[in-house]
């Protein structure tokens, strides 16, 4: 029997699940990327560029460390991948460096984007103020009002931040505007923030990620003499983080991968962003996954106390990842991360975004042995959320 592939294949697919599902007037836009992107991923020059940058101008390697508390109070060895020291604090720099390097290549001179939580958003902004290039940021009104701090972050760096007044006027929402931008606009590039999307979008930023995965195997031999540990946790909404610390581990079955959605407040509690669970088969945002959608093929409102998980939807590759056994799925309700999010800010030291909190929520499920290593990787920090910190942890 075939070992099973977890990449995506030459028609941009993961099993079943992908493609590009887009109308006409965005075929030229996709097709220029799609017949560019790995020329200019493995051009030589570009590569030089972007390791420098993400050396010297974001702060790679991030720290691999040694929670010690952490790993007392479960009874193993837990090891914290902190991208959230990263400049701009997550993980999504390391996509956009690349991202408007690439643009670069592709001349363009406006750049577009989407956020939810604001980090995506901060991390695009940041690198058009680098580059001096127009940057439009799309962004759902719900998600403006809790994360204010990073709409005042971008409009610092020099983007226009747009409001999306549509729908939930959340992440979706925003993502829906801003590919009627680049529709309109096709002598922008539009720097999608996680492995949604359509082909190449998906294999596009998990790519870029990929440092997060391979970094890590080097600390781990540094450290430990081995280059794999034997679990890894990640939260999920899109994916992206997930993508960038598993996809360097996906032909190592004997690493256990873990994948950690928001259950809300719980997951069949109508109020939920646990698409692996609620979701079916469906089109969103061009490509074929799962998809929070009614009887009628009508997208649901996922819910999370988390801004950058409340996705109706899960990158295509995550669908077939599941179905094939690679990764396993699980989730946190809201209360179950904040109490993730205390434990780690009381014993470590270290206040996480509420997204990676999720993460931090499932070491308790994992049956981790005492001398097994796991890794969790920490997508982002709690800067953003100090407000709901506050609103929700302040009486404890």
């Amino acid at each position: 029997m075939d070992k099973p592939s977890y990449s995506v294949d030459k028609k941009g697919y993961y099993g079943i699940y992908g493609g590009a599902y887009i109308p006409e007037l965005l075929y030229p836009n996709i097709e220029e990327l799609r017949d560019n992107y790995l020329e200019i991923l493995n051009n030589p020059d570009f590569k030089v560029k972007y390791h420098s940058l993400l050396k010297d101008y974001v702060g790679r390697p991030s720290a691999l460390y040694y929670a010690e508390n952490l790993s007392n109070h479960y009874d193993t060895r837990i090891y914290l991948k902190r991208e959230d020291l990263n400049h701009t604090g997550a993980h999504k720099i390391n996509n956009t460096v690349g991202q408007i390097l690439l643009a670069e290549k592709l001349g363009k001179k406006r750049i577009i984007a989407e956020t939810g939580a604001g980090q995506h958003g901060v991390a695009t902004a940041t690198v058009c103020a680098l580059k001096k290039l127009e940057c439009v940021v799309y962004m759902g009104e719900t998600d403006m009002e809790r994360q204010s701090r990073n709409v005042f972050q971008m409009q610092l760096l020099g983007a226009e931040v747009i409001p999306v007044k549509t729908g939930n006027k959340t992440l979706k929402d925003a993502t829906n505007e801003a590919i009627r931008d680049w529709i309109n606009n096709p002598e922008s590039h539009y720097i999608i923030g996680s492995v949604v999307g359509p082909h190449p979008y998906p294999d596009l930023v998990t790519r870029l990620q990929s440092v997060i995965g391979n970094e890590l195997k080097t600390q781990l031999q540094e450290k430990l003499g081995r280059s794999s540990p034997d679990h890894i946790v990640a939260c999920i909404g899109g994916g992206s983080n997930a993508a960038g610390i598993f996809y360097p581990y996906y032909d190592e079955p004997e690493v256990r991968l873990y994948a950690v959605e928001a259950a809300g407040r719980g997951v069949h509690s109508g109020e939920t962003a646990s698409t692996i669970q609620m979701g079916s088969e469906g089109i969103l945002h061009g490509s074929r996954t799962l998809v929070m959608q009614n009887d009628d093929g009508q997208i649901t409102e996922p819910y999370s106390i988390s801004a950058g998980l409340d996705y109706p939807g899960i990158g295509p590759a995550y669908p077939h990842l599941y179905k094939t056994n690679r990764v396993k799925f699980t989730d946190a309700t809201d209360e179950e991360a904040l109490q993730a999010a205390k434990l780690c800010i009381r014993e470590e030291g270290i206040i996480p975004a509420l997204e990676s909190a999720h993460a931090l929520a499932a070491l308790d499920r994992l049956n981790a042995e005492r001398d097994e290593v796991v890794v969790v990787n920490l997508s982002g920090r709690g800067d953003k959320d100090i407000d709901t910190y506050k609103k929700h942890l302040n009486h404890e």
